[in-house]
């Protein structure tokens, strides 16, 4: 069995659904919460940090992405750890399991120094700590109970969340950074019909 051409795109493309909606169902539910940012993405590697600082045409500043990490072989024994199985030379040997890790990374602004040189006041600092807490919460909870409901697999998506970590404040930008390891489901490739 092989996996689908589409399966990491169509996968990066859910998480990042998952996880816009549960910002801005934090929007609704805190008071001051800025819910999902304009510049939502599936990127090419790490992401760059991009619109944190100014809100774009009228809508929320800073930016959501989702990024692969890494793809390997793994099993349904060891998952997420990867498997090193030896494959055949002369034959295509597919592994039991394609594990993908995922890197969710939200950024926002951060404050800054005023324009004659000053730190940030406590209040400014207290409210991107609130803003960067609440996002925090609310990309965990997004992937442990929007992610799942995404799988057409009858028993569900296998995955384990990773790690978060803040970042930053850097160019502006503070933030954080998830980690994700899903499963990829394999399709059960047409045989080649005999003469």
């Amino acid at each position: 069995m092989a996996v689908s051409p589409a399966a990491v795109q169509l996968l990066t493309e859910n998480v990042l659904g998952c996880v816009c909606q549960a910002l801005d169902q934090a929007a609704q539910d805190i008071e001051g919460h800025p819910g999902c940012p304009c510049r939502v993405c599936v990127v090419p590697g790490q992401p760059a940090w991009d619109s944190c600082e100014d809100p774009c045409n009228g809508d929320v500043g800073g930016q959501l992405s989702v990024s692969v990490v890494r793809m390997y072989p793994s099993s349904a024994g060891v998952f997420p750890a990867e498997e090193r199985q030896v494959y055949g030379v002369r034959e295509c040997g597919l592994p039991q399991l394609t594990a993908v890790e995922l890197l969710v990374t939200l950024l926002r602004c951060a404050p800054g120094s005023s324009d004659d040189g000053c730190p940030p006041s406590c209040e400014a600092l207290a409210k991107a700590a609130e803003v960067l807490h609440v996002d925090m919460v609310t990309v965990y909870n997004a992937l442990l109970c929007c992610f799942p409901e995404t799988s057409p697999r009858r028993r569900g998506q296998m995955f384990v969340v990773g790690p978060q970590r803040t970042v930053g404040p850097q160019g502006m930008c503070v933030g954080l950074e998830q980690r994700l390891t899903v499963a990829l489901g394999a399709c059960k490739c047409p045989e080649e019909e005999s003469p």
